[in-house]
């Protein structure tokens, strides 16, 4: 993983928002335990320390579950990925419809607009989850795609 450096005192929401503004996707891993932490937190969740530090996702990861949502503008998937650096979060697969989302699919991390900030999304195959040359050479997170680079 690659570190993330961020300004002294910057609260850790804030730290992740910034990730993704950046077109990153950032959790922290606890300096004690090792154990990887997302959501954005002041302590760790397994062994209740305050030394975390932040690291850039490579974005990839797997559907652990999934659900189709039906509301006023359709339906939506609301999925939880085990990422690959051992943190599982909640977010939407949104290139397949909602029920068509399955359990176990490899998918990769992207961000899209939504009222006008940055929003966490995973797409199926493709590039999105392809190992880029940059992860490969040992930078994670770098050559990972954005929405705007789709066409």
């Amino acid at each position: 993983m690659t570190e993330v450096t961020p300004p002294a005192g910057a609260a850790p929401e804030a730290v992740f928002r910034d990730g993704l503004t950046a077109g990153e996707l950032r959790f922290q891993r606890c300096d004690k335990c090792a154990a990887a932490v997302f959501q954005p937190r002041v302590l760790c969740p397994a062994c209740g320390s305050d030394e975390l530090g932040w690291e850039r996702s490579s974005g990839r990861g797997t559907v652990y579950s999934t659900t189709a949502v039906r509301g006023r503008e359709g339906m939506h998937n609301v999925s939880l990925i085990d990422l690959d650096e051992g943190f599982r979060m909640m977010s939407r697969v949104d290139d397949v419809d909602a029920d068509q989302v399955v359990i176990g699919t490899r998918v990769g991390f992207t961000t899209v607009e939504q009222d006008g900030a940055p929003v966490a999304v995973f797409r199926t195959g493709g590039r999105h989850v392809q190992q880029s040359a940059a992860a490969r050479d040992g930078r994670p997170g770098a050559g990972v795609p954005q929405d705007k680079e789709l066409s």
